[in-house]
């Protein structure tokens, strides 16, 4: 007989004391500004959705170029360097710090996870940790990005590929969990 002991009890579950970062005014003001001002500009309104991050505290660079349909939870915790681009529908859950270096590109779908559950408590206590996108990397097509987890600089991940552990920098990566395949050449056409 198997006798079955509870194993997550949600109605324990507290958020910890600041981890939003900002009020639940703030909060709930940024959704409103998202899902309006944000998500129905036209697309070439880069400057405006730029000013709109910045207004609610994100570090943005010069020329990044993000598309209305991408979902910022926190900006406040968002740094994005110089002439970077984040493609249609991309998700930064930005519960903790997501920084994406200049030159580099997170390509439509793509999710990048700044925090999780820790299952192995009944209480499912939530954290975040810090995701790093180095500076000229491309996240191609549909790839999870999880907590913790450092991209290398110039580093090309392939589509649909799932991001556990770091990676190392200037190498072509690809799989679930994503793996180094080989280097990036400066010849390479493209990520298959």
């Amino acid at each position: 007989m198997i006798i079955v002991l509870d194993i997550q009890n949600l109605s324990s579950f507290r958020l910890p004391t600041g981890f939003r970062g900002r009020s639940a005014v703030v909060v709930q003001l940024w959704w409103l500004v998202q899902a309006t001002l944000f998500a129905c500009s036209p697309q070439f309104m880069f400057a405006w959705r730029r000013w709109l991050l910045c207004l609610f505290g994100a570090k943005i660079g010069q020329s990044v170029l993000i598309r209305p349909s991408v979902k910022v939870t926190y900006p406040w915790k968002v740094t994005i360097g110089d002439h970077a681009w984040i493609g249609d529908d991309v998700v930064l859950y930005s519960l903790g710090e997501i920084e994406i270096g200049s030159h580099a590109v997170v390509s439509q779908h793509s999710y990048i996870c700044a925090a999780g559950h820790d299952y192995t408590k009944i209480d499912f206590p939530i954290f975040n940790k810090k995701v790093c996108i180095g500076e000229q990397a491309w996240l191609a097509t549909d790839v999870f990005v999880a907590p913790g987890v450092t991209v290398g600089k110039g580093t090309v991940v392939g589509a649909r590929s799932s991001v556990f552990h770091d990676l190392p920098a200037m190498m072509v990566c690809k799989g679930s969990p994503a793996k180094p395949i080989k280097p990036r050449l400066s010849s390479d056409p493209c990520v298959s």
